[in-house]
């Protein structure tokens, strides 16, 4: 009968793979299926295999797409964060070629003199190229006023207005973009040109938008107004207009080496000057005074809040803080005295200093994400400027807030997936003090709020862990395997320093207690209920007798000596079964007692679920043999109580005193078997 079932189940999942076939028919597949089945009952379980067959198959199904989504995910993450190191190192690249561009124009006068005719023929062509510009936007401009002559034409373009939160298409603009003016016209539907507002370029700063979210060749444009979104056709386009821009911010730094020949400094004589001469130098009538105190500023100095402004909003955050180290640097030497008006530039560049902070605050707060190594990675560069420049009570109380979101997340997920929480959670929190400790290990006093916030983390994974795994009515098998599970990788804290096992048993303390003695009171009441015949107990087959010895064995106990016959156990079946559940019942209680504090609790249910099945006995009017009934006791107190004894002391690493007590006290006080009841007659004879 076994094998043709399996026949029958063999042929049904191959009939089930028919439904992958892209030949398949349902009319078809049905005609054959009614064919082959016998009566109604046949057609129902049928139905009932493919309906199961349907659900595994949509199981399958939405765990495969829950794994790739998930993967998508972290796939997506990591190219945005690959694309975010590419932009860095493109504008890196477009400094770089900056700095060798102002070399460049700055070459020796010999070689000025060479290049002056043809300097002359490109600042002619230049003046033509402006000419032009400037006739244009007073032409195709309607409603612009300003004065464009003298001004030098770097580009112009059609550009699209995006919205700054949903990148919706708001305009079409056009832009002209001068030296000193960047003029936005809006594009009408006639194709004419209607003037909507100018910047001052060395007001302004460009930041590149990466491809991301369905926008490509976007720029952000920071103005005083606040920030506007811009999209170019091309990918070339948006370049161009990022160099423009930039170009239009350096121009009077580049133009200036090229308006002539820099002065060169007196060259000395080997002859020592004449005495009059001297005393005309030294004379305070001398037309080659010193110079002034605005003119020994340095350059860099007097537009260091600027720049500073300008690598903020470009994301160069290294270079910023490296310029306000710099400038700090330069305010506390002596130099200071020789800078004019120095505490207003020292009052600017601290303020562009609190405002970077809070830029690298607020970057630092957004790179919380689901995985924690993830958010541990993006945080890693706003944390190190953060504490380079001092912030470290800022920075370590922000970047565990970001810790705490991936954590609770990471939790919420696992539960979700039932997976394993205890040893992600410890696992997680391991990571985030390690590299906790790593980035403030110059920083001792960090340390504490590191310690405060594993604490409240504690708590919060100990009321979770309450709530969906230690609720009222749970086994006591459950909970130790539970506690268990949570108690191996916490010591694992240790490595680093950090102990926290003996705070976790604190919180979870009053929760097992009461669940401890929930079971006690559960299993006492169930002690005695079932019926007893007290009589040998009788397991009907030998398979069932070798069972069940086997699975006693596995417990410590061997009952061998107890077998008669084929089949029968010289005890009574509550016995045996209590036994079995006492030994289990003993692993549990030594997984959870070692813990200390839970220690008394655990003996007491213990020695009195003990005492319960050992005050058994039969009722006054049941027929039984007394030497019976005494020896299923003798057999609980001289062979289950020692095992029970010493498999406790393995486990938990301690000594049960109660069951050790109750051992002697049960041994004494066995006495001789009583003699069987007798019936007595009576006669009336005398």
């Amino acid at each position: 009968m076994h094998c043709e079932w399996h026949c029958v189940s063999c042929c049904l999942f191959s009939k089930m793979k028919e439904f992958d076939d892209f030949n398949f028919s349902v009319e078809k597949y049905t005609k054959e299926l009614t064919r082959e089945c016998v009566g109604g009952s046949d057609l129902q379980q049928r139905k009932k295999e493919i309906e199961a067959y349907n659900e595994q198959t949509a199981a399958t199904l939405k765990q495969t797409c829950k794994k790739n989504y998930m993967e998508f995910i972290q796939t997506a993450k990591e190219i945005s964060h690959l694309e975010s190191e590419m932009y860095q190192l493109s504008h890196i690249l477009i400094e770089q070629r900056n700095i060798l561009a102002t070399m460049t124009d700055g070459k020796s006068s010999s070689h000025l003199k060479a290049d002056s005719v043809e300097t002359e023929n490109t600042t002619a062509a230049e003046d033509v190229e402006n000419s032009h510009a400037t006739r244009a936007v007073k032409e195709m401009v309607q409603g612009f006023n300003g004065n464009l002559e003298g001004k030098t034409f770097l580009n112009e373009g059609a550009l699209i207005e995006l919205d700054s939160n949903d990148y919706r298409p708001i305009q079409r603009v056009f832009f002209f973009l001068f030296n000193d003016v960047l003029i936005v016209c809006k594009v009408k539907h006639d194709k004419r040109l209607d003037f909507l507002t100018e910047y001052d370029p060395k007001k302004i700063a460009v930041i590149n938008i990466k491809d991301l979210d369905g926008v490509k060749n976007a720029i952000n444009i920071i103005t005083p107004d606040g920030s506007k979104i811009y999209q170019s056709i091309t990918a070339g386009g948006k370049s161009e207009w990022i160099e423009k821009l930039e170009e239009a911010f350096r121009f009077d730094q580049q133009k200036k080496p090229k308006k002539g020949q820099a002065p060169q400094p007196p060259t000395r004589t080997k002859q020592p000057p004449k005495a009059d001469t001297v005393e005309k130098d030294q004379s305070p009538q001398s037309p080659t005074e010193p110079k002034s105190l605005e003119a020994e500023t340095p350059e860099w100095l007097s537009t260091a809040s600027e720049e500073i402004q300008t690598l903020a909003a470009q994301r160069h955050f290294e270079d910023a803080q490296e310029l306000i180290k710099r400038t700090q640097e330069f305010m506390r030497s002596d130099n200071r005295k020789k800078v004019h008006q120095a505490d207003a530039i020292e009052l600017k560049v601290k303020q562009q200093e609190q405002k970077l902070i809070d830029v690298l605050i607020k970057e630092l707060s957004n790179s919380h994400n689901r995985n924690l190594q993830i958010a541990l990675r993006a945080a890693k560069r706003p944390l190190k400027i953060l504490v380079e420049m001092g912030r470290y009570r800022q920075a370590s109380a922000t970047l565990l807030k970001v810790c705490t979101v991936s954590l609770r997340v990471a939790q919420r997920e696992a539960r979700r997936n039932n997976a394993d929480i205890s040893e992600l959670f410890f696992c997680d929190l391991t990571q985030v003090a390690c590299d906790f400790l790593t980035a403030f290990e110059q920083q001792p006093a960090c340390v504490s709020s590191l310690v405060v916030w594993c604490n409240a983390e504690l708590q919060y994974f100990a009321s979770q862990l309450i709530k969906h795994y230690l609720t009222k009515g749970t086994s006591l098998e459950t909970v130790a395997k539970c506690v268990e599970r949570v108690r191996r990788p916490s010591t694992k804290l240790t490595e680093i320093g950090l102990d926290i096992s003996y705070h976790l048993e604190g919180l979870l303390r009053t929760t097992l207690e009461s669940l401890i003695e929930e079971s006690k009171e559960r299993l006492l009441d169930s002690v005695g209920r079932t019926e007893e015949s007290w009589l040998p107990y009788n397991l009907q087959t030998k398979s069932n007798l070798r069972r069940l010895l086997l699975e006693l064995d596995v417990l410590g106990i061997d009952v061998r000596a107890q077998t008669t016959g084929d089949t029968w156990i010289n005890l009574t079946q509550s016995t045996v079964v209590f036994i079995r559940h006492f030994l289990q019942l003993t692993d549990h209680c030594g997984c959870l007692a070692k813990c200390e504090t839970l220690l008394q609790s655990l003996e007491t249910l213990l020695k009195e679920l003990f005492v319960a099945q050992h005050s058994l006995k039969p009722p006054s009017d049941m027929a039984v043999d007394p030497n019976f009934v005494m020896k299923n006791k003798i057999f609980l107190v001289d062979n289950l109580l020692p095992i029970a004894i010493d498999k406790f002391r393995q486990i938990s690493g301690r000594q049960c005193e109660g069951l050790r007590e109750l051992h002697t006290k049960m041994s004494r006080q066995q006495g001789a078997p009583l003699p069987r009841q007798r019936s007595v007659y009576t006669t009336d004879v005398f």
